[in-house]
């Protein structure tokens, strides 16, 4: 099971693995169980651990079929949609929305987009040595600091699960990468991280401030997937379809060597990252202001990235 590089887009020039995914999913489950089996004997964690694991298993499942048969683009989001549907109802119907709009309707619809937008932006953002497991480590563990200063504990201790899980597998897949996650793991992470944001119960009054927090943490991943396929779009190419269209093939075009390109995007999420917990730790008459900083430096790195060449 390798990855081989007969694409136009693929940045490597020799066959490598990608199934590093399926060890990603058994060292978050195995390791997610046992502690909670052993330490936690409330029934309601397992229950609620259970409602994240679960439904990515099964988008880890859909990434590793398509792993090894390709799927076509439109069954696949399909399939995600489905789980996505799925994993917002059972957010809304346990009251486990981190922070519901009050209307049902508006929380389903908005979680849907969210959870199927951000699984996808992480597949999407998986196109370069580290970039994607680089990224999912530093979010998760911004995930963690705003988890745990909000009491939310369970959430901090996944987020710190899949933090060392990433991180553990980032020692092989780093610049010059040995190992891919392929769908598997992409799809796996990006529904956790996903439902993991919003079930975060951030701290903030300020309503801008309080839905600023998981966008900022994801921010990277979200620009990446916006300037692939606006870039598609303009070309009037599918946005399915692979290119050199990401950051990180921008940034090679600018110059950027390949492990100095994954660094400069681990920095962009750290960066905003570190964002996301000070909107947490603000006062309330500077939440609103550590948002609009985050918001106005995406939009200015949006419009560098899209003035890069496509191709």
């Amino acid at each position: 099971m390798v990855d081989k590089p007969n694409q136009d887009h693929k940045t490597h020039r020799l066959p490598i693995p990608y199934l590093g995914g399926v060890g990603i999913m058994i060292g978050v489950l195995v390791v997610t169980y046992i502690a909670l089996f052993r330490y936690n004997s409330n029934q309601n964690g397992l229950t609620l651990a259970s409602t994240l694991l679960v439904p990515a298993l099964i988008m880890g499942i859909i990434g590793l079929a398509d792993d090894i048969r390709n799927l076509s683009p439109w069954p696949r989001f399909i399939a995600q949609s489905i789980s996505g549907i799925l994993t917002a109802l059972v957010l809304i119907g346990t009251d486990t929305l981190g922070t519901p709009t009050g209307s049902t309707f508006l929380d389903v619809v908005i979680t849907v987009i969210w959870i199927v937008g951000i699984t996808n932006s992480i597949n999407f953002f998986d196109n370069l040595d580290g970039g994607a497991s680089g990224a999912v480590a530093i979010t998760s563990l911004a995930l963690f600091v705003i988890a745990q200063q909000g009491g939310q504990f369970l959430i901090a201790a996944l987020a710190m699960v899949i933090s060392g899980a990433t991180i553990g597998f980032l020692l092989w897949n780093r610049p010059p990468a040995r190992i891919y996650m392929g769908d598997a793991g992409a799809l796996f992470l990006g529904l956790l991280v996903a439902s993991l944001s919003v079930r975060l119960d951030t701290n903030p009054i300020n309503k801008f401030a309080t839905f600023s927090i998981p966008v900022l943490i994801l921010a990277v991943p979200i620009m990446d997937t916006a300037v692939a396929v606006i870039s598609r779009i303009r070309r009037r190419r599918s946005p399915f379809q692979g290119g050199k269209d990401h950051l990180s093939h921008r940034l090679m075009r600018f110059g950027f060597s390949k492990p100095m390109a994954v660094i400069s995007l681990w920095i962009m999420t750290a960066y905003f990252s570190s964002l996301a917990i000070a909107v947490s730790h603000a006062p309330y008459r500077f939440e609103g202001l550590v948002s609009w900083i985050g918001a106005l430096s995406w939009l200015s790195l949006f419009i560098w990235f899209m003035k890069r060449a496509d191709e």
